[in-house]
């Protein structure tokens, strides 16, 4: 995961855990990636890969910051250093920017996009203000027009927050009114430190000074009630047309494949972020000195992603997990969910339950026999969408 413009952003959103890591860079003249980080990075990601189709994704803060005439020399770069291999770029924005000129391009070079958007208007722009308190929605509503009238490729993310997650049929309703067709539902809980004239509110995972749960945050029951609303209607009106990420995962995990998703996979540490100045972070979660690597005009990409850090990193959230996750029936689904939300105390230290354990037991509880019957109807090489006439009979 890229930041060409480290945590630069245009929108000043009320959750956002990111904005204030600009305090991590006070040697930072300027936010944006030099040509020397860039070129490195591209050369050495692309050389570090044995696949033949190379994905790079960009986010930010707001990585259209960067400006059309980086993402030019970024693509120049690519074609140079790509060999035989096959590259591939996603860009996630908040749409702010996106114009015809930035929606010619994303088209040209065939990135998918995918758009910040939390429901309709009322909902979105509860929280995505930018710093003069102003709204984004009607700027976001106008990039994907711009997005579909050039043919872009995009899909939407929804934070799921303390206000959308009461309507949830109207955020589902309102996505695939515009056009989304691929839902990626996130979760948002943050822990605001206590102590005053700190340098960074939001704090690290695994402090243990005290804190309080940010105001914003989803309660974790909530956030399941919210995911089994939008399932109750999919399943019975949307499967194969309509793909929820969380969805998908469910089926993955019961058909015994990797479910895509870092959240949700034994181990992590293959979610590695790059800063602007070239520094690499074990996480996109984990910007804190405790867990940087290198940086990648010192230390080669592959080393530091293979490194005892990284590796330690990577097997601590299954070697953390708590007694009662290895006891749930639905482990082999959820693995603890993302070791940033173990915030629960369970009995001990260093081994804490997620935030979201009671949502995602329940969401997991409520989809399991009609993901199980997709997976069956998979098995059997028939459309998983023939859950849909059960369903319905099924919840009337």
């Amino acid at each position: 995961m890229t930041k060409p413009i480290g945590p630069l952003c245009n929108l000043d959103c009320d959750y956002c855990y990111y904005l204030e890591k600009k305090k991590l860079f006070p040697e930072s003249g300027s936010f944006l990636m030099s040509d020397e980080v860039t070129e490195s990075f591209i050369r050495q990601y692309i050389e570090s890969q044995s696949s033949p189709e190379i994905t790079f994704s960009w986010q930010g803060g707001e990585p259209a910051l960067a400006g059309l005439d980086y993402f030019k020399k970024v693509v120049d770069l690519q074609l140079k250093y790509a060999g035989k291999k096959t590259i591939a770029n996603t860009f996630q924005t908040n749409g702010v920017l996106i114009d015809d000129d930035w929606a010619k391009f994303l088209a040209e070079y065939k990135f998918l996009v995918g758009v910040s958007v939390d429901g309709p208007e009322h909902l979105h722009d509860k929280h995505r203000k930018n710093s003069a308190g102003k709204p984004s929605f009607s700027k976001v509503m106008n990039a994907i027009e711009k997005l579909k009238k050039y043919q872009v490729e995009f899909n939407t993310m929804t934070v799921v927050n303390d206000f959308n997650s009461r309507y949830p049929l109207e955020v589902y309703d309102f996505l695939k009114s515009i056009g989304s067709e691929f839902l990626q539902f996130i979760p948002i809980v943050e822990r605001q430190a206590l102590k005053k004239n700190i340098d960074l509110k939001l704090i690290a995972p695994g402090d243990r000074e005290k804190a309080k749960v940010a105001p914003w945050s989803v309660k974790a029951i909530q956030y399941g009630k919210f995911l089994n609303t939008i399932f109750d209607e999919w399943v019975q009106q949307d499967v194969g047309r309509i793909f929820v990420r969380i969805f998908d995962v469910a089926l993955a995990a019961t058909m015994g494949q990797d479910p895509g998703l870092c959240v949700f996979q034994e181990t992590c540490g293959r979610a590695a972020v790059i800063e602007h100045n070239g520094n690499v972070y074990s996480c996109d979660h984990y910007v804190y000195e405790r867990n940087l690597l290198g940086n990648i005009l010192n230390t080669p990409v592959d080393t530091m992603m293979n490194s005892d850090k990284q590796i330690n990193f990577a097997v601590s959230k299954k070697t953390k997990l708590p007694g009662k996750c290895e006891k749930c029936e639905y482990l082999n689904i959820c693995w603890g969910g993302c070791p940033k939300h173990r915030i629960i105390d369970a009995g001990s230290r260093d081994k804490k339950l997620n935030y979201f354990c009671k949502g995602y037991k329940l969401f997991f509880g409520h989809v399991k026999p009609y993901i199980e019957f997709m997976a069956a109807e998979l098995r059997n090489n028939r459309a998983p969408a023939n859950v849909m006439n059960w369903a319905k009979d099924r919840l009337g």
